[in-house]
Protein backbone atom coordinates (compact mmCIF):
# COMPACT_ATOMS: atom_id res chain seq x y z
CA UNK A 1 0.00 0.00 0.00
CA UNK A 2 1.29 3.28 -1.12
CA UNK A 3 2.20 5.97 1.35
CA UNK A 4 -0.81 8.57 -0.30
CA UNK A 5 -3.89 5.29 0.46
CA UNK A 6 -2.05 4.91 4.11
CA UNK A 7 -2.31 8.96 4.58
CA UNK A 8 -6.00 9.23 2.97
CA UNK A 9 -8.48 10.60 5.10
CA UNK A 10 -6.38 11.06 8.02
CA UNK A 11 -5.84 14.83 9.43
CA UNK A 12 -2.32 14.66 9.61
CA UNK A 13 -0.16 17.00 12.13
CA UNK A 14 1.91 18.31 8.84
CA UNK A 15 0.14 17.79 5.26
CA UNK A 16 3.00 18.58 2.95
CA UNK A 17 1.10 17.22 -0.01
CA UNK A 18 -1.45 19.93 0.83
CA UNK A 19 1.35 22.32 0.78
CA UNK A 20 2.99 21.09 -2.35
CA UNK A 21 -0.16 21.33 -4.41
CA UNK A 22 -0.21 25.46 -3.49
CA UNK A 23 3.39 26.35 -3.90
CA UNK A 24 4.81 24.14 -6.44
CA UNK A 25 4.23 26.03 -9.47
CA UNK A 26 6.55 28.26 -7.80
CA UNK A 27 9.12 26.69 -6.08
CA UNK A 28 9.66 25.06 -9.56
CA UNK A 29 10.11 28.58 -11.27
CA UNK A 30 12.04 29.48 -8.22
CA UNK A 31 14.32 26.17 -8.86
CA UNK A 32 14.82 27.18 -12.73
CA UNK A 33 15.72 30.53 -11.56
CA UNK A 34 18.91 29.39 -9.16
CA UNK A 35 19.91 26.57 -11.91
CA UNK A 36 20.14 28.96 -14.71
CA UNK A 37 22.09 31.86 -12.31
CA UNK A 38 24.71 29.22 -12.00
CA UNK A 39 25.47 30.78 -8.35
CA UNK A 40 24.73 28.46 -5.09
CA UNK A 41 25.87 29.45 -2.35
CA UNK A 42 26.06 33.34 -0.62
CA UNK A 43 24.57 35.00 -3.56
CA UNK A 44 21.41 37.62 -4.65
CA UNK A 45 18.58 34.89 -3.29
CA UNK A 46 20.01 34.72 0.13
CA UNK A 47 20.48 38.83 0.09
CA UNK A 48 17.29 39.10 -1.19
CA UNK A 49 15.39 36.87 1.02
CA UNK A 50 17.43 38.46 4.17
CA UNK A 51 16.55 42.15 3.26
CA UNK A 52 12.51 40.89 2.71
CA UNK A 53 12.47 39.02 5.50
CA UNK A 54 14.01 42.10 7.76
CA UNK A 55 11.41 43.86 6.17
CA UNK A 56 8.44 41.92 7.07
CA UNK A 57 9.53 41.26 11.27
CA UNK A 58 10.62 44.43 10.80
CA UNK A 59 14.12 44.22 11.61
CA UNK A 60 17.24 45.77 10.69
CA UNK A 61 19.14 42.67 10.27
CA UNK A 62 18.53 38.92 9.32
CA UNK A 63 21.49 36.81 8.72
CA UNK A 64 20.60 33.21 6.80
CA UNK A 65 22.20 29.84 7.79
CA UNK A 66 21.96 26.54 8.01
CA UNK A 67 19.55 25.91 10.83
CA UNK A 68 17.74 27.00 14.08
CA UNK A 69 20.14 25.64 16.15
CA UNK A 70 22.98 27.27 14.13
CA UNK A 71 21.23 30.20 14.78
CA UNK A 72 21.55 30.16 18.25
CA UNK A 73 25.07 29.02 18.54
CA UNK A 74 26.22 31.67 16.41
CA UNK A 75 24.00 34.82 18.31
CA UNK A 76 25.50 33.63 21.65
CA UNK A 77 28.96 33.79 19.59
CA UNK A 78 28.08 36.65 18.48
CA UNK A 79 27.63 38.28 21.90
CA UNK A 80 30.67 36.91 23.24
CA UNK A 81 30.27 33.73 25.05
CA UNK A 82 33.23 32.27 26.49
CA UNK A 83 34.14 28.44 27.46
CA UNK A 84 31.98 27.91 31.09
CA UNK A 85 29.58 30.73 31.15
CA UNK A 86 26.25 29.93 32.23
CA UNK A 87 23.19 30.45 30.38
CA UNK A 88 19.56 30.45 32.20
CA UNK A 89 16.99 29.02 29.34
CA UNK A 90 14.28 26.32 29.40
CA UNK A 91 14.03 22.14 29.52
CA UNK A 92 11.04 22.59 27.62
CA UNK A 93 12.02 22.79 24.23
CA UNK A 94 13.82 20.75 21.25
CA UNK A 95 16.94 19.72 22.72
CA UNK A 96 18.34 22.27 19.52
CA UNK A 97 18.14 25.10 22.39
CA UNK A 98 20.17 23.55 24.70
CA UNK A 99 22.36 21.86 22.11
CA UNK A 100 23.56 25.30 21.18
CA UNK A 101 24.39 26.40 24.32
CA UNK A 102 26.44 23.38 24.96
CA UNK A 103 28.14 23.68 21.45
CA UNK A 104 28.92 27.66 22.20
CA UNK A 105 30.51 26.47 25.30
CA UNK A 106 27.91 27.48 27.63
CA UNK A 107 26.70 26.30 30.59
CA UNK A 108 22.49 25.56 30.50
CA UNK A 109 21.00 26.73 33.92
CA UNK A 110 17.10 25.20 33.69
CA UNK A 111 14.59 27.56 35.36
CA UNK A 112 10.98 25.37 35.56
CA UNK A 113 8.11 26.59 33.00
CA UNK A 114 4.61 28.74 33.89
CA UNK A 115 1.68 27.17 33.31
CA UNK A 116 1.40 27.55 29.72
CA UNK A 117 4.99 25.81 29.31
CA UNK A 118 6.59 28.90 28.66
CA UNK A 119 9.69 29.57 30.76
CA UNK A 120 8.39 31.36 33.79
CA UNK A 121 10.03 34.98 33.46
CA UNK A 122 9.68 35.95 37.81
CA UNK A 123 11.72 32.62 38.51
CA UNK A 124 14.16 33.76 35.80
CA UNK A 125 13.95 37.02 37.85
CA UNK A 126 14.55 35.39 40.94
CA UNK A 127 17.31 33.28 40.02
CA UNK A 128 19.03 35.90 38.48
CA UNK A 129 18.54 37.74 41.62
CA UNK A 130 20.39 35.47 43.79
CA UNK A 131 23.32 34.15 41.14
CA UNK A 132 25.03 36.98 39.55
CA UNK A 133 27.25 34.52 37.58
CA UNK A 134 24.49 34.50 34.87
CA UNK A 135 26.25 36.06 31.87
CA UNK A 136 23.38 35.24 29.25
CA UNK A 137 19.13 34.04 29.06
CA UNK A 138 18.01 32.09 26.28
CA UNK A 139 14.18 32.05 26.60
CA UNK A 140 12.03 30.21 24.38
CA UNK A 141 8.56 31.77 22.85
CA UNK A 142 7.01 27.85 22.94
CA UNK A 143 4.40 26.62 20.56
CA UNK A 144 4.51 30.47 18.87
CA UNK A 145 3.11 32.00 21.80
CA UNK A 146 5.29 34.85 23.04
CA UNK A 147 6.62 35.53 26.57
CA UNK A 148 5.81 38.98 28.30
CA UNK A 149 8.57 40.68 25.89
CA UNK A 150 8.22 43.86 28.43
CA UNK A 151 9.02 42.01 31.41
CA UNK A 152 11.79 40.75 29.06
CA UNK A 153 13.01 43.75 28.71
CA UNK A 154 13.18 44.65 32.32
CA UNK A 155 15.02 41.21 33.06
CA UNK A 156 17.56 42.35 30.53
CA UNK A 157 18.44 45.83 31.63
CA UNK A 158 17.85 45.30 35.54
CA UNK A 159 21.06 42.10 35.12
CA UNK A 160 22.83 43.21 32.21
CA UNK A 161 22.68 39.91 30.65
CA UNK A 162 22.80 39.41 26.94
CA UNK A 163 19.45 37.85 25.05
CA UNK A 164 18.90 35.24 22.91
CA UNK A 165 15.45 35.13 22.24
CA UNK A 166 14.62 31.56 20.58
CA UNK A 167 11.86 32.27 18.41
CA UNK A 168 12.13 29.45 16.09
CA UNK A 169 8.47 28.32 16.77
CA UNK A 170 6.73 31.87 16.66
CA UNK A 171 7.72 33.86 13.83
CA UNK A 172 5.20 37.11 13.76
CA UNK A 173 3.72 36.58 17.16
CA UNK A 174 4.11 39.78 19.70
CA UNK A 175 3.44 40.59 23.14
CA UNK A 176 1.08 43.22 22.78
CA UNK A 177 2.22 45.26 20.08
CA UNK A 178 5.62 44.18 20.82
CA UNK A 179 7.24 41.62 17.87
CA UNK A 180 9.07 38.83 19.29
CA UNK A 181 12.48 39.04 18.40
CA UNK A 182 12.89 42.49 19.15
CA UNK A 183 13.76 42.76 22.98
CA UNK A 184 16.94 40.34 22.49
CA UNK A 185 20.30 41.44 21.51
CA UNK A 186 19.46 38.96 18.69
CA UNK A 187 17.13 36.19 18.03
CA UNK A 188 16.88 32.60 16.16
CA UNK A 189 14.55 30.98 13.41
CA UNK A 190 14.19 28.17 12.28
CA UNK A 191 12.65 27.17 8.46
CA UNK A 192 12.64 23.68 9.71
CA UNK A 193 9.84 22.47 7.18
CA UNK A 194 6.95 21.64 9.97
CA UNK A 195 8.15 25.47 11.29
CA UNK A 196 5.40 28.04 10.51
CA UNK A 197 7.83 29.89 7.72
CA UNK A 198 9.03 25.91 6.59
CA UNK A 199 11.79 25.43 3.60
CA UNK A 200 11.68 22.22 2.09
CA UNK A 201 14.69 21.17 4.50
CA UNK A 202 16.89 22.24 7.27
CA UNK A 203 17.51 26.46 6.83
CA UNK A 204 17.50 29.15 9.98
CA UNK A 205 18.66 32.62 10.49
CA UNK A 206 20.02 34.99 13.18
CA UNK A 207 17.83 38.59 13.25
CA UNK A 208 19.01 41.27 15.18
CA UNK A 209 19.19 45.24 15.22
CA UNK A 210 22.75 45.31 16.56
CA UNK A 211 25.43 46.01 13.37
CA UNK A 212 28.07 44.69 14.92
CA UNK A 213 25.86 41.10 16.04
CA UNK A 214 25.20 41.07 12.45
CA UNK A 215 29.09 41.38 11.17
CA UNK A 216 30.32 38.95 13.52
CA UNK A 217 27.36 36.42 12.38
CA UNK A 218 28.12 36.72 8.90
CA UNK A 219 31.55 36.10 9.96
CA UNK A 220 30.96 32.92 12.33
CA UNK A 221 28.44 31.15 9.00
CA UNK A 222 31.49 31.36 6.98
CA UNK A 223 34.18 29.52 8.19
CA UNK A 224 35.11 32.25 10.16
CA UNK A 225 36.01 34.41 7.13
CA UNK A 226 36.34 38.28 7.77
CA UNK A 227 37.24 38.16 4.29
CA UNK A 228 37.56 36.13 1.28
CA UNK A 229 40.43 33.63 2.91
CA UNK A 230 40.91 35.81 5.82
CA UNK A 231 39.55 33.77 8.95
CA UNK A 232 39.44 35.96 11.88
CA UNK A 233 37.57 33.42 13.94
CA UNK A 234 36.96 29.95 14.44
CA UNK A 235 33.48 29.49 12.82
CA UNK A 236 30.93 26.99 11.41
CA UNK A 237 29.53 26.15 7.85
CA UNK A 238 26.12 27.76 8.24
CA UNK A 239 25.19 29.12 5.13
CA UNK A 240 21.89 29.18 4.20
CA UNK A 241 21.81 28.25 -0.03
CA UNK A 242 20.67 29.79 -2.85
CA UNK A 243 17.98 27.47 -3.78
CA UNK A 244 16.25 27.77 0.40
CA UNK A 245 16.47 31.01 0.05
CA UNK A 246 14.74 31.51 -3.13
CA UNK A 247 12.34 29.01 -2.37
CA UNK A 248 11.36 30.61 1.18
CA UNK A 249 11.48 34.59 -0.58
CA UNK A 250 9.06 33.64 -3.71
CA UNK A 251 6.70 30.68 -2.63
CA UNK A 252 6.79 30.71 0.93
CA UNK A 253 7.36 34.21 2.81
CA UNK A 254 4.55 36.30 0.76
CA UNK A 255 2.10 32.92 2.46
CA UNK A 256 3.38 33.96 6.13
CA UNK A 257 0.64 36.17 7.16
CA UNK A 258 -2.27 34.13 5.08
CA UNK A 259 -0.71 30.98 6.63
CA UNK A 260 -0.75 32.69 10.02
CA UNK A 261 -4.28 33.43 9.92
CA UNK A 262 -5.39 29.89 9.18
CA UNK A 263 -3.48 28.84 12.26
CA UNK A 264 -5.28 31.00 14.36
CA UNK A 265 -8.71 30.57 12.98
CA UNK A 266 -8.12 26.80 13.60
CA UNK A 267 -6.50 27.45 17.59
CA UNK A 268 -9.56 29.89 18.29
CA UNK A 269 -12.02 27.23 17.09
CA UNK A 270 -10.49 24.62 19.14
CA UNK A 271 -10.57 27.30 22.27
CA UNK A 272 -14.19 27.96 21.36
CA UNK A 273 -15.47 24.46 20.55
CA UNK A 274 -13.74 21.79 22.86
CA UNK A 275 -15.65 20.82 25.77
CA UNK A 276 -14.20 17.61 27.17
CA UNK A 277 -13.44 17.81 30.89
CA UNK A 278 -10.90 15.58 30.50
CA UNK A 279 -8.66 17.67 28.16
CA UNK A 280 -7.72 21.15 29.23
CA UNK A 281 -7.38 23.56 26.70
CA UNK A 282 -4.47 26.33 27.29
CA UNK A 283 -5.35 28.93 25.33
CA UNK A 284 -2.82 31.87 24.66
CA UNK A 285 -1.07 33.42 27.54
CA UNK A 286 -2.49 36.91 28.49
CA UNK A 287 -1.02 39.41 26.19
CA UNK A 288 0.58 37.08 23.63
CA UNK A 289 -0.46 37.53 19.88
CA UNK A 290 0.19 33.65 19.19
CA UNK A 291 0.95 32.44 15.85
CA UNK A 292 0.24 28.69 16.86
CA UNK A 293 2.98 26.64 15.65
CA UNK A 294 1.52 24.10 17.99
CA UNK A 295 -1.52 23.46 19.61
CA UNK A 296 -1.01 21.93 23.26
CA UNK A 297 -3.61 20.35 25.24
CA UNK A 298 -3.23 18.47 28.72
CA UNK A 299 -4.77 15.33 29.43
CA UNK A 300 -4.12 13.25 32.70
CA UNK A 301 -0.53 11.45 32.91
CA UNK A 302 -2.01 7.90 33.10
CA UNK A 303 -4.31 8.86 30.51
CA UNK A 304 -2.92 9.90 27.90
CA UNK A 305 -2.12 6.84 25.72
CA UNK A 306 -5.63 5.85 25.80
CA UNK A 307 -6.23 9.67 24.31
CA UNK A 308 -3.53 9.02 21.56
CA UNK A 309 -4.96 6.00 21.02
CA UNK A 310 -8.18 7.00 20.26
CA UNK A 311 -6.89 10.21 18.55
CA UNK A 312 -5.05 7.64 16.19
CA UNK A 313 -8.62 5.34 15.96
CA UNK A 314 -10.41 8.40 14.67
CA UNK A 315 -7.45 8.53 11.80
CA UNK A 316 -6.25 12.06 13.42
CA UNK A 317 -2.31 12.10 13.74
CA UNK A 318 -1.88 14.02 17.65
CA UNK A 319 1.43 13.92 19.09
CA UNK A 320 3.56 14.70 22.05
CA UNK A 321 5.91 18.12 22.24
CA UNK A 322 7.93 16.80 24.56
CA UNK A 323 7.90 14.22 26.03
CA UNK A 324 10.99 14.23 28.50
CA UNK A 325 12.61 17.23 30.05
CA UNK A 326 15.92 18.09 27.96
CA UNK A 327 17.80 17.91 31.75
CA UNK A 328 16.57 13.95 31.50
CA UNK A 329 18.28 13.65 28.34
CA UNK A 330 21.38 11.27 28.15
CA UNK A 331 23.21 13.69 25.96
CA UNK A 332 23.72 15.87 28.62
CA UNK A 333 25.01 12.96 30.93
CA UNK A 334 28.76 13.63 30.30
CA UNK A 335 28.07 18.07 29.94
CA UNK A 336 27.84 20.31 32.99
CA UNK A 337 24.22 21.71 33.69
CA UNK A 338 22.21 23.05 36.71
CA UNK A 339 18.71 23.54 37.50
CA UNK A 340 17.90 26.33 39.09
CA UNK A 341 14.76 25.05 40.91
CA UNK A 342 12.92 21.86 40.67
CA UNK A 343 11.27 21.32 37.37
CA UNK A 344 8.00 20.45 38.71
CA UNK A 345 5.84 22.30 36.06
CA UNK A 346 8.50 20.98 33.43
CA UNK A 347 7.70 17.58 34.07
CA UNK A 348 4.14 17.80 34.77
CA UNK A 349 4.26 19.18 30.65
CA UNK A 350 5.99 16.26 29.60
CA UNK A 351 3.95 13.57 31.03
CA UNK A 352 0.66 15.27 30.46
CA UNK A 353 1.17 17.41 26.85
CA UNK A 354 -0.60 16.57 23.86
CA UNK A 355 -0.55 17.97 20.45
CA UNK A 356 -3.51 18.25 18.24
CA UNK A 357 -2.88 19.05 14.34
CA UNK A 358 -3.15 22.80 13.53
CA UNK A 359 -1.47 23.64 10.32
CA UNK A 360 -2.53 26.24 7.57
CA UNK A 361 -3.23 22.93 4.54
CA UNK A 362 -6.84 21.93 6.99
CA UNK A 363 -9.97 22.33 5.58
CA UNK A 364 -13.07 22.96 7.94
CA UNK A 365 -14.15 19.28 7.64
CA UNK A 366 -10.29 18.32 9.40
CA UNK A 367 -10.83 20.77 12.25
CA UNK A 368 -14.58 19.51 12.75
CA UNK A 369 -13.25 15.91 12.97
CA UNK A 370 -10.52 16.75 15.37
CA UNK A 371 -12.80 19.01 17.32
CA UNK A 372 -15.56 15.85 17.82
CA UNK A 373 -13.00 13.04 18.14
CA UNK A 374 -11.42 15.66 21.12
CA UNK A 375 -15.26 15.64 22.23
CA UNK A 376 -16.00 12.29 22.11
CA UNK A 377 -13.07 10.97 24.07
CA UNK A 378 -13.81 9.49 27.67
CA UNK A 379 -11.40 8.86 29.85
CA UNK A 380 -10.80 5.56 30.89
Amino acid sequence: MSDANVNSGRVMMNDFRRQWAEIGADVLRATERVGQSGWYILGNEVKAFEANLANTIGRKHVIGCASGLDAIEIGLRALGIKTGDRVLTTALSAFATTLAIVRAGGIPVFADVDIYGLIDLDRCRRVLERDSSIRFLVPVHLYGHALDLNQLLEIKRRFEIGVIEDACQAIGASSGEIPVGSVGDASALSFYPTKNLGALGDAGAIVTDAPEVDAMSRTLRDYGQSAKYQHSVLGLNSRLDELHAALLNTALLPRLAHWTERRRAIAQSYVERIDNRAVRVLGAPKGSKSVWHLFPVLVAAEARKHFLAHMDAAAIGAAIHYPEAISRQSALSSVAFECSDPLTQTERFCQTEVTLPNHPHMADADVDRVVDAVNRWKEP
